[in-house]
C-alpha cells in the first residue's frame, strides 16, 4: 500500500551500555540517598510507565545495588502532564525520579503540557520496546489489514491507546494508518490514563482494539488469553510470547515505531546525584535479575547516560515537531 505519511520509520537505535568515566565514578561516590526515592509514574498501573518503574524498583532492591527503598507511586492524568507539573514543582529534590518516554515530547509540542523535556533533569535512557496492536480474542479480524479495512468502511470504529491525544499511541497508530492507505488525522483514537485502563476497556467491548507497548501486553498474550495480537511494529519479529506475533512489514505496511522508555529527575538536580544515579541504572543493566527481567518484558538495552540522554531528548523534539505538524496535531 502507498503510505501518505511521511515518516515510515521512527527509529530509536539502541545504543551499547556506555561505561561510566572515573570522573563520573568519583562524582558519584560524594552523594547517596538519605531517604527513599520517590520513583514517579505518571499513569494508572498497568502501562509502560508503571512497569518500568516496578520493574526497576524490584531490581536494584533484590540485587542489592541501594541502601534507600525506590518507592513506586502513580500520579496520573494529561497523559503524564498531572505528574509532571507535580515534579517541577520540587526544584532541586534529588530524591524524585520519574519514568519517560516519547510523551514527554509529544504531549508538550501538542500543546496540552507547559512543561517539557528541558524542564527536567535527564538521568538516563534504558531499553527500547514497541508497539503492539490488540483485539479481544472474538474480534471478527484475523490482522491489520482486516481491521483498517472495517475502519475505512466505518471510522467511527475506535482503537483505545493509554496516551493523551497526538501523544505516543496516538502517534503510533496514526503512522501505522496512514501506512496502510488510510488518512490518520481521521482515525477514531480515544485515549486512556494509562495502558492498564485502555485494557479494561478492550476487554469491556468499548473500543474495538488497543494499542499499547508490546512489553506490557506481553504478560496478557498466550495459552488462555483473552486478547490477540494483530501486528507489532519491530522491525522484525521479537522473541518469547511475542514470536508468534507477524511484524507491520509483513503484512505489507512499511511502518515501524520504537518506544524508548528512561529515567528523570526533579528540575536542577545537583550534578552528584545525577552522577550516582546514572552509575546505579549502569549497574542495575548489567545484572542477572536485570536480564531476566528484560527478557520477560521482550525489552531492549539501549542505555544513555544524561548527557547523552539530554541530547537524544532534544533532536526526538525536533523529529516529532514535524510529525506532529505533518498531522496536524501540532499545539499553539
Amino acid at each position: 500500500m502507498t503510505a501518505k505519511f511521511p515518516v515510515k520509520h521512527l527509529t530509536l537505535l539502541a545504543l551499547p551500555l556506555a561505561a561510566a568515566s572515573l570522573a563520573t565514578l568519583a562524582q558519584a561516590q560524594d552523594w547517596t540517598p538519605t531517604r527513599s526515592i520517590e520513583f514517579i509514574a505518571p499513569a494508572n498501573p498497568g502501562g509502560g510507565w508503571d512497569t518500568l518503574v516496578r520493574t526497576t524498583s524490584r531490581v536494584i532492591q533484590e540485587e542489592g545495588l541501594a541502601d534507600q527503598n525506590f518507592a513506586a507511586i502513580n500520579v496520573p492524568g494529561g497523559g503524564g502532564a498531572v505528574a509532571w507539573a507535580q515534579i517541577a514543582r520540587d526544584s532541586g529534590n534529588p530524591h524524585k525520579l520519574f519514568a519517560t518516554s516519547p510523551p514527554i515530547i509529544l504531549v508538550p509540542l501538542a500543546g496540552t503540557s507547559r512543561h517539557d523535556h528541558t524542564d527536567f533533569t535527564p538521568i538516563a535512557r534504558l531499553i527500547t520496546d514497541y508497539s503492539i496492536v490488540l483485539v479481544r480474542d472474538d474480534s471478527p479480524y484475523s490482522d491489520l489489514n482486516e481491521l483498517f479495512a472495517a475502519i475505512e468502511e466505518r471510522p467511527n470504529l475506535s482503537i483505545g491507546g493509554g496516551s493523551a491525544p497526538g501523544s505516543m499511541d496516538h502517534i503510533s497508530i496514526a503512522g501505522l494508518a496512514s501506512a496502510a492507505g488510510l488518512n490518520a488525522s481521521e482515525v477514531n483514537y480515544v485515549p486512556f490514563s494509562g495502558g492498564g485502563e485502555a485494557m479494561t476497556s478492550l476487554m469491556g467491548g468499548h473500543v474495538e482494539a488497543v494499542i499499547t507497548g508490546a512489553g506490557e501486553a506481553s504478560g496478557q498474550l498466550g495459552e488462555g488469553s483473552q486478547v490477540r495480537a494483530l501486528g507489532v511494529s519491530a522491525p522484525e519479529r521479537m522473541g518469547g510470547v511475542l514470536a508468534e506475533v507477524p511484524t507491520y512489514q509483513e503484512q505489507g505496511i512499511d511502518y515501524t515505531f520504537d518506544i524508548w522508555r528512561g529515567v528523570m529527575g526533579a528540575p536542577d538536580m545537583p550534578a552528584e546525584a545525577v552522577a550516582y544515579y546514572e552509575e546505579l541504572f549502569a549497574q542495575m543493566l548489567e545484572t542477572d535479575g536485570w536480564q531476566q527481567a528484560r527478557d520477560q518484558l521482550g525489552w531492549l538495552d539501549a542505555y544513555q547516560d544524561s548527557e547523552e540522554f539530554g541530547d537524544f531528548l532534544d533532536a526526538q523534539k525536533v523529529q516529532f515537531s514535524e510529525v506532529l505538524g505533518d498531522l496536524g496535531l501540532l499545539g499553539q
